[in-house]
């Protein structure tokens, strides 16, 4: 039995060179990957919440259910903002294109 029983350290030591490479290989690409995933995950994200913030722009209700006025609107203002936001989704689009060819690119799969 006590043969049988082997230690992980003593293990751990006895490796030989190929073994630790293929370890820390894997460690290195499961940890790219992972982190890589989660930077798509977060552009995504920005996305959808920033193309919320801009249908919210359009949403100019009265101030209630009986009332012919409209929430104070500058139409300056929205313009400027509905154009900052229109850039913004349009470069993260283009971000997000990329880093998903990227990806596939370097972990042969797709997101």
């Amino acid at each position: 039995m006590e043969n049988e029983l082997k230690p992980r350290f003593i293990e751990s030591l006895q490796r030989n060179n190929d073994q630790i490479r293929e370890d820390r290989a894997r460690t290195i690409g499961e940890d790219s990957e992972l982190i890589y995933r989660r930077r798509v995950e977060d552009i995504e994200l920005k996305i959808k919440r920033l193309e919320r913030e801009q249908e919210g722009l359009i949403d100019i209700s009265p101030l209630d259910r009986n009332s012919l006025t409209f929430v104070d609107f500058n139409p300056e203002v929205f313009v400027q903002k509905d154009m900052e936001l229109s850039l913004t989704i349009r470069n993260l689009n283009i971000q997000l294109e990329v880093t998903q060819k990227r990806f596939e690119y370097l972990f042969g799969e797709n997101i």
